[in-house]
C-alpha cells in the first residue's frame, strides 16, 4: 500500500478547500485525494475519462479495475472519485451515536475527511460505491468506518454500497482498458468502405482473423485492420464474446 504524505490538520483542511477538492462536476470536478499525496506510485495511477474530459485518480487496482466498467456502462453519466464526506460535524455526530471512535489525525488530532471511493451520477440517480477487497471486511476498524460511511449517506439520501473483488469482472475490465486508447482513429483508416467491410466480417468470428485480413485486403500497415476493430468495439458499433474471444455485429 502506498504511504500517504498528509500532514493532516486545520490548515491543511482549509488549503484542500481552497484548492476546491471535492467539489465541482464532470470535467469541473476535482478528487480529495490526488495520486500525488501518495509517496508511491505502485498501487496508484492517473487516467484519462471519456465521460468525463478529465484525469481521474485511483488508489488501487481495484478501483481502477471498477472504474473501467463503469465508463462503460451507458447507465453512467458522471464518474466522480475520493468523493468526500465533506460534512464532518455530520459524520462526526454520526460515529458518536454509533459509538464508534472517529477517526483524526494522532498528532493534531484535527477529524479526517472521509471519503468514498466513487459517487456516480447515473441514469437512476446517484450512487455512492466504496471499493473494499473481501480481506478487509475482516477488520474490525474498517467495518466501523464503513459503517459511519453508510449511515452518513442514508442520512442524506443517496444509494450507497461496498463493491469488492467479487463483483468486479477483471477480464472485461482488462477489455475495455485494451480498447481504450482506440477513440483517435485515423481519418484515412475510417473510410467507409473500409468500416463497412470490417463490419461485414464480424460475424462471430475471430478478432485477430479479422484484424489480418482487413490488413491484407486494404493494403495496409501491419495491425491497423486491430485498431479499426478496437475503435469499432469502443464506439459498441460491433460487439466482443468474451468467453469465445469473437466479434460480432451488434
Amino acid at each position: 500500500m502506498a504511504k500517504h504524505l498528509r500532514q493532516w490538520n486545520h490548515a491543511k483542511y482549509e488549503q484542500y478547500l481552497s484548492m476546491g477538492r471535492g467539489f465541482g462536476e464532470g470535467k469541473n470536478y476535482t478528487p480529495w485525494i490526488l495520486v500525488q499525496d501518495f509517496s508511491s506510485q505502485g498501487t496508484v495511477s492517473r487516467v484519462s475519462g471519456y465521460k468525463t474530459g478529465r484525469v481521474h485518480h485511483f488508489l488501487s487496482k481495484n478501483e481502477l479495475n471498477y472504474f473501467y466498467i463503469l465508463e462503460w456502462s451507458d447507465k453512467v453519466i458522471d464518474i466522480r472519485e475520493q468523493f468526500p464526506m465533506i460534512n464532518v460535524e455530520l459524520a462526526m455526530d454520526i460515529a458518536k451515536k454509533a459509538g464508534i471512535k472517529y477517526p483524526c489525525d494522532r498528532k493534531s488530532g484535527f477529524p479526517y475527511v472521509l471519503t468514498c471511493d466513487f459517487m456516480i451520477t447515473t441514469t437512476d440517480g446517484l450512487k455512492a460505491r466504496t471499493i473494499k477487497s473481501s480481506q478487509e471486511l475482516t477488520n474490525k476498524r474498517t467495518l466501523e468506518k464503513l459503517e459511519i460511511e453508510r449511515r452518513y449517506w442514508e442520512t442524506i439520501g443517496i444509494d450507497w454500497a461496498i463493491v469488492t473483488e467479487n463483483e468486479i469482472s477483471v477480464k472485461k475490465a482488462k477489455f475495455i482498458e485494451w480498447i481504450y486508447d482506440a477513440n483517435q482513429l485515423p481519418a484515412h483508416l475510417k473510410e467507409e468502405r473500409i468500416i463497412n467491410s470490417v463490419i461485414e466480417n464480424c460475424d462471430n468470428t475471430s478478432i485477430h482473423k479479422v484484424a489480418l485480413e482487413t490488413d491484407k485486403r486494404f493494403g495496409l500497415v501491419a495491425g491497423s485492420g486491430m485498431r479499426i476493430i478496437k475503435y469499432l468495439l469502443l464506439n459498441k458499433l460491433v460487439n466482443y464474446d468474451y468467453e469465445n474471444y469473437c466479434i460480432g455485429i451488434n
